[in-house]
């Protein structure tokens, strides 16, 4: 699936991802391959990707949760996701 995560300032990721965890208002919820169209508005935390590797020039953006597992972390202060049809946009501050 394609996620892209966007700040006023920049495009901090736009690649394919295995999944992708969210800092909700009523708690953390995952998204994964297929899921339902969704549009949530998202408080402060970590958006977590789950992907074998990010790209290098994201990759800058991103701290590595631990080397066994393959899941990148990016703290945001607020936000909203749209997904649908396997595409997601987080904007983000």
């Amino acid at each position: 699936m394609n996620i892209k995560i966007l700040t006023p300032e920049y495009v901090v990721f736009e690649g394919e991802v295995d999944s992708v965890l969210l800092p909700g208002k009523n708690g953390e919820f995952h998204i994964m391959k297929n899921h339902a169209g969704i549009v949530s508005s998202l408080v402060g935390g970590k958006v977590k990707l789950y992907a074998n590797s990010i790209n290098e020039s994201f990759a800058k953006n991103f701290t590595k949760e631990n080397e066994k597992d393959s899941v990148f972390s990016y703290p945001i202060k607020s936000g909203v996701i749209e997904f649908n049809n396997d595409k997601g946009i987080i904007l983000c501050e």
